[in-house]
C-alpha cells in the first residue's frame, strides 16, 4: 500500500508540476538573456553578436547581455555555458573553432556533443590568401610557381595553430603541393601587423578582418575560399577559378545553449535569431563587413557542426597539427 501511495503521489507531483513548466516555457524570455562571447571585443563573432543585439531583443521582449570571456581558445566561455542551467538564459555565440577544437584537443572539459544543443546558424564567411606587396607574384599561379622554386622559403602567418586560418592555409598547400612555413600568431591582429609591416611574405586571414588592409593596398588578395567571388572584393578570384581545387575552408557562426533547455524555448530563440539574420536591411552591413547571411534553425546548424567538426578533424591529422 506504502509503495502504491507512493507512486501515486509522484505521479500526482509530475502531474501538478508539468502545468507549471510548461507555464514557464510559454513565459519566456521573463529576464535579460546572457550571451557568452568565448572571444575578446572587436573580433568577428563579438561584431556579428552586437549588430544582431537589438533585433533579437526586439523580437524576444528582453535585452541581451554579451559577455566577453575568452581563454584557451574559446574553452573557457564554452565550458561555462556547457555548465550553465538549461533553461535558455545562458547562450554560447561561437564560430568554427566550436568545431575545430573537438579535433585539435585531445581532451575538453566538456563534450561538444552531448553538452550543447544547436539553436541557429547566423553567417559563413570566406578566407583570403594575402601577399605582402613586394612579393614577386600577382596571381596565385604565380605564387604557386615561386613557392616550388624556392620550397619553404616562403611562409604565411596565421591567428595561431588550429585556428580556421591555419587549416586554410594548410588547405591550400595541400591543394597547390608547395611547401611553405606556417607561422602562428596570438590572434590575427599581431599576424596581419607583422604582413603589412613586410616581416612575413604572407597571409591567410579571414575576409571581413582583411578587408581595409585590402583596400588600401597594404596587402595583395590573391585568391578567396568559396564558390562565388567576394562582393567587396569581385576582382579577387576563387581558388577555384584560379585553378586550385578543395580550399574549402571558411567560418561560421552560430549559437548554441546548454542540452535539455526545453525544444519551446530553443525554437523561440531560432526564429528570433533567423529573423534577425536575414533582415533585408542589414545585408548590405553584414556584406561589407564579409558576413554572409546564413540562417537555418537547430537542424540546419546541427548538420553544419557535425559536417565541419568532421571536415576539420580530418585536415588536422593529416597536418599533425597540435595548438598552442
Amino acid at each position: 500500500m506504502r509503495i502504491a501511495r507512493r507512486h501515486a503521489l509522484t505521479g500526482a507531483s509530475a502531474a501538478l508540476a508539468l502545468p507549471g513548466r510548461a507555464s514557464a516555457q510559454a513565459a519566456y524570455p521573463s529576464r535579460p538573456i546572457r550571451v557568452i562571447v568565448p572571444f575578446g571585443p572587436g573580433g568577428g563573432t563579438d561584431i556579428l553578436i552586437r549588430i544582431l543585439d537589438p533585433y533579437v531583443s526586439r523580437s524576444l521582449g528582453q535585452p541581451l547581455v554579451i559577455e566577453n570571456r575568452p581563454g584557451a581558445g574559446s574553452i573557457v566561455g564554452t565550458e561555462a555555458v556547457a555548465r550553465s542551467e538549461p533553461d535558455g538564459y545562458t547562450l554560447l555565440a561561437v564560430d568554427s573553432t566550436f568545431c575545430i577544437n573537438q579535433g585539435l584537443f585531445p581532451s575538453l572539459p566538456y563534450d561538444a556533443a552531448r553538452d550543447f544543443a544547436p539553436v541557429a546558424l547566423l553567417a559563413n564567411a570566406p578566407i583570403v590568401l594575402l601577399a605582402h606587396p613586394s612579393v614577386p607574384a600577382r596571381t596565385l599561379q604565380e605564387l604557386i610557381a615561386l613557392a616550388k622554386a624556392r620550397p619553404g622559403a616562403l611562409a604565411y602567418a596565421s591567428g595561431g595553430n588550429g585556428a580556421p586560418t591555419h587549416l586554410g592555409g594548410e588547405m591550400f598547400k595541400t591543394a597547390a603541393g608547395v611547401d611553405i612555413t606556417h607561422l602562428p600568431y596570438r590572434g590575427t591582429g599581431p599576424a596581419m601587423n607583422d604582413v603589412i609591416a613586410g616581416h612575413v611574405p604572407l597571409a591567410v586571414n579571414g575576409l571581413s578582418a582583411s578587408r581595409p588592409h585590402i583596400a588600401d593596398g597594404r596587402v595583395r588578395a590573391l585568391a578567396v575560399t568559396g564558390d562565388r567571388r567576394a562582393s567587396a572584393f569581385p576582382d579577387v578570384p576563387t581558388f577555384a577559378e584560379a585553378g586550385v581545387q578543395g580550399v574549402d575552408m571558411y567560418t561560421h557562426w552560430g549559437v548554441l545553449v546548454r542540452a535539455g533547455t526545453p525544444g519551446a524555448i530553443i525554437q523561440k530563440l531560432a526564429t528570433a535569431f533567423d529573423e534577425a539574420v536575414l533582415r533585408p536591411d542589414l545585408r548590405q552591413r553584414l556584406d561589407d563587413l564579409g558576413f554572409v547571411p546564413a540562417g537555418g534553425g537547430p537542424a540546419t546548424y546541427g548538420e553544419a557542426i557535425r559536417r565541419d567538426t568532421a571536415r576539420f578533424t580530418e585536415v588536422i591529422r593529416a597536418g599533425s597539427i597540435r595548438p598552442d
